[in-house]
């Protein structure tokens, strides 16, 4: 029974990973690491510099192949049927290259094209994100006008432009204020009830706060995947879980 059940977990999953290797030459970036993402779901990658995490996120969105080990975005596997899978994702790395002279509207309609959202349905597919991401009082300034926490919200508008089921976060709070911390934790509650999210981090604090579940790595390596929301009904502290398990 507990094996059909774990199937059934699996076949409904947004992304599946199981064993992922990478190498660098003769470095070992990620050293078989498997999980499961389901939808709705928002698990955070906790670990680090060098640990892992962004060379994760780059092999399920299709920027570098594994090494070993294999990866299926929404039933579609990254390697073999990249173009499905990769249609499947919303990507927002740390450092998204927005057009600064275009304005924020004239830019979300460029990516809805590049993302293949048929002519006739950019502009509803705009006005959508928009409303989601409280963009409407900035979508005709200039992109240099806005502030970190506007463009901060303009890429993940242009994430969401073609409704993908799993939205991918690198580092998203890195230079944002306090203020700017706030409401993104309320947008990321908003949005998990649409979309499974997978997000890195190292805000431990902002992570035990949104998400669902942490996996935290080391030197390439799953160390354990922390279920929050048990962690928050018996008061277990994320902190001192991360500093026990990273420990020397």
């Amino acid at each position: 029974m507990l094996r059909v059940r774990a199937k059934a977990i699996v076949s409904a999953a947004v992304v599946v990973a199981e064993g992922l290797v990478k190498h660098f030459g003769r470095r070992l970036a990620v050293d078989n690491v498997s999980f499961v993402l389901a939808p709705g779901e928002v698990l955070g990658l906790l670990g680090p510099n060098g640990s892992g995490k962004s060379t994760i996120l780059r092999m399920l969105v299709g920027y570098l192949r594994p090494s070993g080990g294999r990866a299926c975005i929404a039933g579609h596997d990254v390697v073999t049927d990249g173009a499905a899978a990769r249609a499947q994702i919303g990507y927002v790395p740390e450092d998204v290259p927005l057009y600064e002279g275009m304005r924020a509207e004239e830019f979300l309609r460029m990516m809805a094209a590049l993302k293949g959202v048929a002519g006739r349905r950019i502009r509803s597919a705009v006005d959508r994100v928009c409303g989601a991401l409280e963009l409407d009082d900035v979508r005709r300034l200039i992109i240099r006008q806005l502030s970190r926490g506007y463009r901060q919200r303009l890429s993940i508008a242009q994430a969401l432009l073609n409704e993908p089921p799993l939205l991918i976060l690198d580092e998203p709070t890195t230079g944002l204020d306090p203020r700017q911390i706030i409401e993104w934790r309320k947008l990321m509650v908003a949005l998990s009830g649409r979309h499974a999210i997978l997000v890195t981090s190292h805000n431990l604090n902002e992570i035990e706060k949104v998400a669902d579940r942490a996996a935290i790595l080391l030197d390439g390596r799953l160390l354990a995947i922390e279920d929050l929301r048990s962690n928050r009904r018996t008061g277990v502290d994320l902190e001192s879980r991360f500093l026990e398990l990273t420990a020397p």
